[in-house]
């Protein structure tokens, strides 16, 4: 899971089961991933949806090669979303 550069790299073999779910009481999609070594990671669906964009921003053009996403707080947002987002760097 570790590359040499000490990165946790997780492969399709590292991921057990992957759990998509609306959990009671809540609105929005949390996915949760369950590793072979026992560990969960559980990602809110602003995470999730911020991966999807960057991937088919990706696999969409047939020139781009990556695409970097930065955590910033918003002052100014539409309503319902976090202050909080994952946008792309210019």
């Amino acid at each position: 899971m570790k590359n040499s550069k000490g990165e946790l790299v997780l492969g399709t073999e590292d991921v057990v089961q992957v759990i998509a779910e609306i959990p009671k009481n809540h609105r929005h999609l949390r996915t949760t991933l369950q590793l072979a070594d026992g560990t969960s990671i559980t990602l809110q669906e602003a995470t999730v949806a911020a991966i999807v964009r960057a991937y088919v921003a990706i696999k969409t053009d047939p020139v781009r090669k990556s695409i970097r996403l930065s955590g910033r707080r918003l002052t100014e947002r539409k309503s319902g979303y976090a202050p909080w987002q994952l946008l792309e760097e210019p």
